[in-house]
């Protein structure tokens, strides 16, 4: 099954955009009305030649302590209609602060209700990098050299999930850590759960 790090962001007309600073396909036909965007050629070309930067978020709920009680795993539907386990994830976009990123795609996959928590200038636990390749790291993408800045979110509202999330599911941390659960996970990201509670004192 390809492995893939989610790109839950088409367009209003449907294609998948990317906002990068510069166009690799050459002359375009007309003004480009928003030039900081790819087409799908382009952002295929801009996967061949650089690493992408991604923003990664586990979501938590806490207790008045602040210590993690539950952690939400989503569920998504493949483009073959398959099903996987994976985090909130997506691209940093063009002139995007890394906050802004996080709280966009953290929205975008669980919804306006959820109320997450972040600081003013969050700081990720660790930077998980993605290869075409299996084997480079515990993380792959077959399309892309991805860079993700990985981060521990709390979450005090009500997660709906929206776009290809299918489910929010709340695991205990201990099944969240498990190798069943990690069996599930796409692309080696039960490696970066563990991580992230481990980063929290999460795990004992």
């Amino acid at each position: 099954m390809p492995v893939r790090t989610p790109d839950p962001e088409p367009d209003d007309n449907g294609d998948e955009r990317e906002s990068l600073s510069a166009s690799f396909s050459g002359a375009q036909k007309g003004p480009n009305p928003n030039p900081g965007w790819l087409s799908e050629v382009e952002l295929a070309e801009a996967r061949r030649r650089l690493p992408m930067l991604y923003v990664e978020a586990l979501p938590v709920r806490t207790d008045g302590m602040g210590a993690v009680t539950q952690v939400g795993i989503l569920l998504r539907a493949t483009p073959l209609g398959e099903m996987t386990r994976t985090l909130v994830s997506g691209r940093v976009r063009y002139g995007e602060t890394v906050r802004d990123a996080l709280f966009r795609h953290l929205e975008n996959d669980l919804g306006p209700m959820a109320f997450p928590l972040l600081p003013p200038s969050p700081t990720p636990f660790t930077v998980a990098e993605y290869f075409p390749l299996p084997g480079v790291s515990a993380f792959h993408d077959d399309r892309q050299h991805a860079v993700a800045l990985a981060f521990v979110v709390p979450v005090t509202g009500t997660c709906e999930p929206r776009q290809d999330a299918l489910e929010v599911t709340w695991l205990s941390p201990e099944e969240a850590a498990s190798d069943a659960l990690s069996d599930e996970m796409e692309g080696g990201r039960g490696t970066l759960i563990r991580q992230a509670l481990a980063s929290v004192g999460a795990l004992r």
